[in-house]
């Protein structure tokens, strides 16, 4: 027991969770009839010329000068050098694709000179390291040693009325107070044409708003100033508009803001969960639906070439090997969707591909490689591409954990699929109640396909969101296109 104390200390020691906030100061302006709309997104060097997305920020619109509430976390690791590139552009686009989007310029420097420094700015150059404006970026770095966060459910009543033909789109945004002054920590949702909003529940890092001291004043702005500490769960303030005061002494608020619920919570980490015995379950759904085209013929995706190779099972053995590792029993079930199944060829959307209902799983990669190879033949490719059934599937499990008082249990659903997805309405809300359980989903695109799709569920471009508008408690799809990474290792996948 002596050497596993050892060993998990040793492990937690190696890295430390750094929150970067960034803002930027005199941007390109890039519009013709408005201000840039930009968005900073984080790169990391893994080797030679390989960069990949690490984290983004929120697009804030019309604005030069933008201060982004969404920090970025990343692992500090003191004996690596860590190499990030930021790139700031002007969105314009929904979906916030980059290759739609302007370049207004980047910043490249390691991850170290950030932490040492807590605070670095820079100017931002364009891709030919050449300066591109007069434009800066600013990034600030702080360790986050505290995983508590604080859940806030927040209203506002009476506000004052902003625009001339509606009424005001009020927002809120949360500050803290540091040394140097107060620093944006979080910025809720516009609620259009309202002056008695109701925000959605929201949570903020404790660390990032008050350092983990709860006796700290904290400010909330928009569309005016008040102060108020959050040490009690229900409080109104008064909305005091410092531009009234000034001109008359006997003025009346702009409004009131109501606090219904500020609790602190702990939010646990992933090494807190595998080093307190968390096992993690895993379950793989494979795409069967015609869109991959007819096996027996090179063109489908589900071919399986005389070495034995095809994308789907290269998918299977490429997460499967980095997944297994967390699984305990190593013990897989499998499924398939969106194909006619023996005896009755009826579309099933979530069917074991070792047909045997009573018991689907498979042991190991190399057995659910096996049920793959001996499935495929047996099945119609057929349709619609339905994701929403396998998902629910899984979230019944993850909502039964949820009932023990111990988090003793994590489901991991990897659905590798083509891309073409018809039930879209049905999926974001599956995710969107899944996000409240023990449960994350990886999808890998294989084939060539528009994943655009894929990348909306993912969820890095925005919070998703289900057809009646409610957030996602957190971001639990990752999307990985699989041609980007089958030449390179596991470990980079």
């Amino acid at each position: 027991m002596a050497a596993v104390g050892v060993q998990q200390t040793r492990v937690a020691d190696c890295v430390t969770k750094v929150s970067l906030s960034i803002s930027c100061d005199h941007l390109l302006d890039m519009d013709a009839f408005s201000k840039s709309d930009p968005l900073c997104v984080l790169f990391m060097n893994s080797s030679g010329n390989h960069w990949f997305e690490v984290g983004r920020t929120e697009k804030i619109e019309n604005c030069l000068s933008p201060k982004f509430s969404k920090p970025i976390v990343l692992d500090y690791y003191f004996e690596m050098v860590q190499k990030l590139r930021f790139e700031v552009h002007d969105i314009d686009t929904e979906n916030c694709s980059l290759q739609e989007a302007d370049f207004l310029g980047q910043l490249e420097c390691t991850l170290g000179q950030i932490v040492s420094s807590r605070k670095l700015t820079k100017p931002l150059v364009k891709k030919d390291k050449m300066p591109a404006g007069k434009g800066t970026i600013t990034i600030c770095a702080e360790e986050m040693t505290d995983n508590r966060v604080v859940a806030f459910e927040v209203a506002a009543r009476k506000l004052d009325k902003k625009d001339f033909f509606g009424k005001s789109d009020p927002f809120l945004e949360f500050y803290k107070q540091t040394e140097t002054g107060w620093q944006l920590a979080h910025r809720t949702e516009v609620v259009k044409n309202n002056l008695n909003p109701v925000w959605r529940p929201f949570q903020i890092p404790i660390q990032s708003l008050c350092a983990g001291d709860v006796e700290k004043p904290i400010k909330v702005l928009h569309p005016d100033t008040c102060m108020l500490c959050f040490s009690s769960s229900q409080a109104e303030f008064d909305c005091i508009n410092s531009k009234k005061k000034e001109k008359k002494k006997g003025y009346k608020n702009s409004g009131i803001i109501v606090i219904k619920k500020s609790k602190i919570v702990r939010q646990y980490t992933f090494l807190d969960y595998i080093m307190g015995g968390c096992q993690i379950n895993f379950t793989i759904a494979i795409d069967f639906t015609g869109s991959n085209g007819d096996p027996k013929f090179p063109q489908s995706l589900h071919y399986i070439n005389p070495q034995g190779y095809n994308e789907y099972l290269a998918a299977i053995w490429a997460v499967g090997n980095v997944i297994q590792d967390y699984d305990s029993d190593k013990m897989f079930p499998a499924f398939g969707f969106g194909a006619q199944i023996p005896p009755a060829w009826q579309v099933n959307h979530e069917f074991p591909i070792n047909f045997n209902p009573s018991n689907p799983f498979c042991a190991g990669v190399e057995g659910v490689v096996a049920a793959y190879q001996q499935c495929l033949p047996q099945v119609k490719l057929y349709g619609p591409t339905n994701f929403s059934p396998i998902i629910n599937h899984v979230a019944q499990f993850g909502r039964q954990a949820l009932q023990q008082q111990t988090a003793s249990q994590y489901f991991v659903l990897l659905i590798i699929t083509d891309g073409v997805i018809t039930d879209m309405d049905e999926t974001r809300n599956a995710i969107v109640n899944a996000s409240r359980l023990p449960m994350s989903i990886i999808i890998v695109g294989v084939g060539g396909a528009d994943f655009s799709a894929m990348e909306f569920l993912d969820g890095d471009d925005g919070v998703l969101r289900s057809t009646t508008g409610e957030n996602a408690m957190r971001d639990i799809v990752q999307f990985v296109p699989f041609r980007k990474f089958q030449n390179v290792s596991r470990g980079k996948l």
